[in-house]
């Protein structure tokens, strides 16, 4: 016989991962304060840990949840004139413009998009959208977001409350934007949940190359994103450019955890069910109507480029004349040094080394690139195809010089240590 006790802690944890984010935009939606959502959330799995061991699970642990936290955050309010009247102004606003949330199969409206807006208001801090979304979409811990951002879990926590203070004393509204603002909206949402795909896909400064957590969870956000805004073709660029690079992930490390190089790759560990739901979502971005006025927006260009590279049987394989195309698209809608850097590696597999080395060196008078390790090591690249060796061993070390993280580091030094194994050209 299951311990109901055990039952009950383990149905909370399931809920903690899968719906608190549910829980918690249901709450903000409804009283306006994320600090105030979060405490009863708390308070009510505080309840349901006392009181579903005697009662049992109820059918719908969400439902009961949200009714114990909404009739405690009333009780709070009550007691609280400032608060009340807050709310009841609060209702008024969501009358007059917020459309209704979608309802979800349990019949609980999801109002998870709005708060995802919230978390990623202009008025916020960058580092405080990301933090925020962490910990209140993603439903990480104060704790789990404090070791993504690398800091002691008192500074993710001072951080997170003056986000929350943030919200409350600006007013930032609990609501999606309507169909005018979104063009000038969604690209923060999507930027924050890429910077944390990013950051898991190569951590900057981690002990470890990769963090499946973190990239996990940006994966999770798109596709609620996307869930909650059918149709629209930056948010399934967005999911699709994720799905295509995390295809990847069992080829892009060796058994020390060291990054391999795309060249390098035994693309048949690449994930097959990843990478033809990622295609089949590139290609149905692209043909959808987007949000900027070209009617293609930057993460759908990057996707039909990570597409390409998908369809390719080998390195070699790869159409770099398709590549180079979209890169000059993607220049037009997103201009800047590292999309002329990425443009300049294809142009050199296309037309040649040399072609390639002086589109980089055109980029080298950027302070931007002199500190980005991945130009360092694109020349590097160039010249070792080149057979300029000692060069390509100068910038190695550049890029060693921009690095902060041990994985990319021993990395380098072993490029450089084959390099130095290498007999020079005639």
């Amino acid at each position: 016989m299951i311990d109901p006790v055990e039952a009950t802690a383990e149905e909370l944890i399931r809920v903690q991962r899968e719906d608190s984010s549910r829980l918690l935009a249901a709450l903000v939606r409804r009283f306006g304060d994320l600090a105030l959502a979060e405490d009863v959330a708390q308070d009510a799995m505080a309840a349901a840990l006392e009181t579903w061991p005697r009662t049992g699970i109820p059918a719908s642990p969400l439902a009961w949840l949200l009714t114990t936290a909404r009739r405690r955050a009333i009780d709070i309010v009550r007691r609280d004139a400032m608060a009340a009247r807050r709310l009841a102004e609060l209702r008024l606003e969501e009358e007059r413009r917020s459309p209704a949330a979608p309802v979800a199969d349990d019949g609980i409206p999801d109002d998870r998009l709005q708060l995802l807006f919230a978390c990623c208001h202009p008025t916020l801090r960058q580092d405080e959208q990301i933090a925020l979304t962490l910990r209140y979409l993603g439903g990480l811990s104060t704790q789990e977001v404090a070791a993504a951002f690398l800091v002691p879990v008192t500074t993710m926590q001072a951080r997170l409350t003056r986000a929350k203070k943030r919200i409350t004393v600006t007013r930032i509204p609990i609501r999606v934007p309507g169909a005018a603002e979104l063009p000038d909206r969604l690209p923060a949402v999507l930027h924050v949940i890429y910077l944390i795909y990013t950051e898991g896909y190569a951590a900057t400064a981690a002990d470890v190359h990769v963090r499946s957590e973190l990239t996990a969870e940006a994966i999770r956000l798109a596709r609620i994103t996307a869930n909650l805004l059918p149709g629209e073709s930056e948010v399934d660029g967005l999911l699709a450019l994720l799905l295509l690079t995390e295809a990847r992930a069992p080829a892009r490390t060796d058994g020390e955890g060291l990054p391999i190089a795309l060249e390098d790759q035994d693309r048949t560990l690449w994930l097959r069910p990843l990478l033809e739901e990622g295609i089949a979502l590139a290609q149905q971005a692209a043909g959808q109507g987007g949000i900027s006025p070209a009617g293609l927006g930057p993460h759908v260009v990057q996707a039909a480029i990570a597409a390409v590279h998908a369809e390719a049987a080998s390195f070699d394989d790869t159409d770099w004349g398709q590549v180079v195309v979209l890169y000059d698209l993607l220049r037009r809608i997103v201009p800047g040094p590292v999309v002329e850097l990425n443009r300049a590696i294809a142009v050199g597999q296309l037309d040649g080394f040399q072609v390639g080395l002086r589109l980089l060196d055109r980029l080298g008078d950027s302070q931007e690139m002199q500190r980005y390790h991945p130009y360092h090591a694109a020349r590097a690249v160039t010249l070792e195809g080149l057979e300029r060796y000692p060069e390509a061993a100068a910038a190695w070390r550049a890029a060693g010089a921009c690095t902060a993280s041990p994985p990319e580091g021993a990395y380098i030094t072993r490029r450089l240590t084959r390099l130095g194994r290498r007999p020079l050209p005639e």
